[in-house]
């Protein structure tokens, strides 16, 4: 940490794939920047040219059916955690950001995208993954419901400029740019009143965020009974396939 700006850094190569102890840990580090007076801003970055390319499609089907509750539960708080952390958040997006990875891009309060080509998206309905209530509520809320449904039912993903056109990046820079410029935001963010930052950020966010915590932390999400389906495996192997 620098001057109060944090860096979390997602890195689990190659593609810093989430998992249920990625998740975990996200979450965990996010509860510790928040109860840390120190931290000023936070930065969320990835690692190795890539954010996150979603969902670990390899170690997914594997999981039983109480792991794959447990999934849903702890990476709904980890977005919870991001997407209502209190202080500046801004996201240094210089790769893929798929389906997952997407989402976590856009809970962050500001965007900044490498140019290049690499991919953004959400696909989860083309690998067999129904979408659970707290991300879906996430993303509608960032990118509107017409975005949304284009995103979400057509499963196709886009370059950087299309996704700034979308809303989900707010501004480009060179590849090797991204996070240098992405501290800089963060530095101009910390220098606002923090109190007046967060509790304006909350009430921006009331009405997706109540909806994210009925879905994570009273648990009324239907997807939690039954996640993946027998659908979700074959289409997880067709994808890795044509990886």
């Amino acid at each position: 940490m620098q001057d109060g700006i944090a860096v979390v850094r997602m890195a689990r190569p190659p593609v810093n794939a989430i998992d249920l102890e990625f998740a975990a840990e996200l979450d965990r580090a996010l509860t510790r920047l928040e109860s840390d007076p120190t931290v000023r801003a936070v930065v969320l970055a990835g690692e190795a040219g890539c954010f996150s390319a979603g969902l670990d499609l390899k170690v997914l089907p594997s999981y039983d059916r109480e792991q794959q509750r447990e999934l849903l539960l702890t990476f709904g708080r980890a977005l919870l955690r991001l997407y209502g952390h209190p202080r500046p958040v801004v996201g240094a997006i210089d790769g893929h950001a798929i389906a997952g990875g997407f989402i976590l891009a856009i809970a962050c309060d500001y965007r900044i995208g490498g140019l290049g080509e690499y991919e953004l998206g959400l696909t989860e309905v083309r690998v067999g993954v129904p979408f659970p209530i707290a991300p879906l509520e996430l993303v509608r809320a960032e990118l509107g419901r017409e975005a949304t449904r284009r995103l979400v039912l057509t499963a196709r993903t886009a370059g950087p400029e299309e996704a700034l056109g979308w809303g989900a990046l707010d501004e480009l820079r060179p590849v090797g740019e991204v996070e240098a410029r992405a501290l800089d935001v963060a530095g101009e963010l910390a220098n606002l009143p923090p109190g007046a930052y967060g509790s304006t950020k909350r009430l921006l966010r009331e009405r997706a965020i109540s909806r994210m915590e009925d879905a994570v932390e009273r648990q009324l999400d239907p997807t939690l009974s039954e996640w993946l389906t027998p659908e979700s495996a074959p289409a997880a192997a067709r994808i890795l396939r044509k990886s």
